[in-house]
């Protein structure tokens, strides 16, 4: 079986709830203007794609990285955008989404096309695009993963302390109130509740005023029940897809058979996860609330969006550099100004061994 055959019967065990990839996409609303939060983060999103692009072209001596996706500087708001929108639009009906970057074996790399071709119109370059071995989607995250790793880890422990602890003082001190008839049902729930079942644990709070004491002890479940709801919020980073695009990637997919990935960029390390593992993870669904949750983006007009648990993904490069940044003062045609961040400059050091293994390429031979 091909991979694309395999990437198409994977598609058939996706939930329909979650992306349909019977129906044809949605048309998109031409975007009107711009923010400066909006190209702030394509310009980090740049930069996260030409560290990945420097970092495996320095590091390999027999495969070079190509950047491939489409993309300009020219943003909504200025003179040419709408054709050039329009432009994508087509050609993610045709072709569908080019990932960000090919990998090519040397030997088949086109230095008269160099290490760019995301411009050159898809029709000119479509035998050439098929020789490459993997096309990868580079996103980008504005955090330091390991820092938010320790952060969330010293949350949990603190509020996973508070919970226990206040069930405790429940049952010492409270036990008379709880034994009443009306309120033996608390009793029951508060055996539930233990160090393996706070994630899941939850409860109304009684709302018990008869007493001093008894507001008291309606005052401690507060302080449980407000653990638990801190406990339970989500705790890991993750790797980001848009549900619309889960379709125009299967579309390429279909046209290329070439084995996509998602690499996603944090300020510390870079990892990695295939499509084909995201399509497995999304199909099983078991897995929701814990290898992966879904949510409205506003940042994306409110379209859903797949968050896909980090801890399901490969480690590219276990150290990042970051880079310099400086804000820049952009004018649009009728005199608005923009103020955003640009990024130059960082270093990702691979992990080449996992790098080779999430590919399938022999380390040898990279």
């Amino acid at each position: 079986m091909s991979y694309y055959e395999k990437i198409r019967e994977l598609t058939k065990s996706v939930p329909t709830t979650l992306v349909d990839f019977g129906l044809p996409r949605d048309s998109a609303r031409t975007p009107s203007q711009a923010s400066s939060n909006f190209i702030t983060n394509k310009e980090q999103g740049d930069w996260a794609e030409n560290l990945v692009t420097r970092s495996i072209n320095e590091a390999s001596k027999n495969f070079v990285a190509v950047k491939y996706g489409k993309s300009d500087d020219i943003i909504a708001g200025e003179d040419g955008f709408d054709t050039f929108y329009q432009d994508f639009q087509n050609e993610l009906d045709t072709i569908g989404k080019r990932p960000d970057l090919l990998i090519f074996k040397k030997s088949d790399f086109e230095e008269t096309l160099g290490f760019d071709i995301s411009s050159i119109p898809h029709n000119e370059i479509t035998e050439y695009v098929k020789k490459a071995i993997a096309g990868i989607e580079v996103r980008s995250s504005a955090y330091l993963s390991e820092k938010y790793k320790a952060s969330m880890q010293a949350r949990t422990n603190k509020f996973n302390k508070i919970a226990l602890d206040a069930k405790a003082t429940i049952i010492n001190e409270f036990s008379d109130i709880l034994n009443e008839e009306k309120k033996k049902n608390y009793l029951t729930i508060l055996e539930g509740i233990t160090e393996e079942t706070l994630p899941v644990a939850g409860f109304r709070v009684p709302g018990w005023h008869s007493s001093e004491r008894v507001v008291e002890l309606n005052n401690h479940f507060r302080t449980l029940k407000d653990a638990l709801e801190i406990i339970q919020k989500r705790a890991d980073l993750s790797i980001t897809v848009k549900n619309e695009d889960l379709q125009v990637v299967h579309k390429w997919i279909d046209v290329f058979n070439i084995p996509h990935f998602y690499f996603q960029v944090f300020f510390d390390k870079v990892i990695g996860l295939s499509f084909q593992n995201i399509l497995e993870i999304i199909s099983d669904s078991e897995n929701e609330g814990s290898a992966f949750f879904t949510e409205r983006n506003k940042r994306n007009q409110d379209k859903p969006t797949i968050h896909i648990n980090s801890t399901k993904a490969i480690e590219i490069a276990n150290k990042v550099d970051e880079p310099l940044h400086e804000s820049v003062r952009r004018e649009l045609n009728r005199g608005q100004l923009l103020f955003y961040v640009t990024f130059k400059g960082g270093t990702a050091y691979l992990d080449i061994k996992n790098l080779c293994k999430i590919l399938g390429i022999n380390e040898h031979d990279f």
